[in-house]
C-alpha cells in the first residue's frame, strides 16, 4: 500500500488533499503545525503529525516519524495581499520562509529515500500567479515562482533516478482559510495613495468569476501524484485551467 506525506492539512486545499488520498486507499501521513482532533475522521491508514515546515528540527523529527515515502506533496503555505511598497521586509522573509525554504526543506528531507529506492513522487503546490500575474500579490507571486523554477530543475536531475516532480497550479479560491488569512496578513497595508487602485482589485476578489475549490485542488494533486508520465505542470480549477490554455 502507498504512502502521502502531506503538509498543511488543518484546512482548505491539505485538508481535502488528505482525504481524497484516504478515498483512494492510500496511507496518509497528515502533517500541521497545530495538531487537533476532528480536522480528519479517525482511520487505521490515518497518522497526523506535527510539523512546522520553517523548523529544521520539526522537519527532520517529521520524516523520521513518517518513515517510508512513496509521495510527498508540499501544500504548506501562507499568503499575503497588499501594496508591496508597503511590505515590511519581514513580511516578505515570512513569505519565503514557509512557501520557499519549507517546500525545499522538505524536498530535501525526502530525497535519500526516494532516491535510494529509485522511486517517489514530489508534489509541489505553488499557485495560477505564476502563470498570469496579479496586482497586490507581488511578494506571494514570488515565493511561488521560485518554486516553480525549483521544481523544473529537480524533475531533470531527479529523473536519473526515478524520481518524479510535479507542480501544481491552483488558481483562486475565495471562501477558504489561505485566501482570509492572507488578506488579515496585509491588513491596513494598503496606503492612501493606492485605495484608487486596490478598490477595484479587492471588488473583483469578493465576485470572482471562475474560482477553484479544495476538491479541484485535491483531485489535481493526485492526479499528479499518479501520473506515470514526465508531464510537470497541471493547472487546478477552472480559472487557472483558462490562465494555463492562454499561456
Amino acid at each position: 500500500m502507498t504512502t502521502v506525506l502531506i503538509t498543511g492539512c488543518s484546512s482548505g486545499y491539505g485538508l481535502a488533499t488528505a482525504r481524497r488520498f484516504l478515498d483512494e486507499g492510500w496511507n496518509v501521513l497528515a502533517t500541521m503545525r497545530n495538531p487537533r482532533e476532528g480536522v480528519l475522521a479517525p482511520s487505521d491508514r490515518l497518522r497526523v503529525l506535527a510539523l512546522d515546515v520553517t523548523d529544521p528540527a520539526s522537519v527532520a523529527g517529521a520524516v523520521e516519524a513518517a518513515g517510508a515515502v512513496d509521495v510527498l506533496v508540499n501544500n504548506a503555505g501562507i499568503g499575503a495581499v497588499g501594496a508591496f511598497e508597503a511590505t515590511p521586509m519581514s513580511t516578505v522573509r515570512e513569505l519565503f520562509e514557509t512557501n520557499t525554504f519549507g517546500v525545499m526543506a522538505m524536498t530535501q528531507a525526502v530525497i535519500p529515500q526516494m532516491r535510494g529506492r529509485g522511486s517517489g513522487v514530489i508534489v509541489n503546490v505553488t499557485s495560477s500567479v505564476t502563470l498570469a500575474a496579479m496586482p497586490l500579490a507581488a511578494a506571494y507571486t514570488a515565493s511561488k515562482a521560485a518554486i516553480e523554477g525549483f521544481t523544473g530543475s529537480l524533475a531533470l536531475e531527479l529523473g536519473f533516478f526515478g524520481v518524479r516532480a510535479k507542480l501544481v497550479e491552483p488558481g483562486y479560491g475565495p471562501g477558504t482559510q489561505f485566501t482570509s488569512n492572507g488578506i488579515e496578513r496585509m491588513a491596513g497595508l494598503i496606503p492612501p495613495e493606492y485605495q484608487a487602485f486596490a478598490a477595484p482589485v479587492f471588488e473583483e476578489f469578493e465576485t470572482p468569476g471562475a474560482v477553484t475549490t479544495p476538491g479541484d485542488v485535491a483531485d489535481v494533486v493526485y492526479q499528479a501524484a499518479t501520473d506515470p508520465s514526465e508531464r510537470l505542470r497541471y493547472a487546478a480549477g477552472a480559472d487557472a485551467v483558462a490562465l494555463a490554455a492562454a499561456t
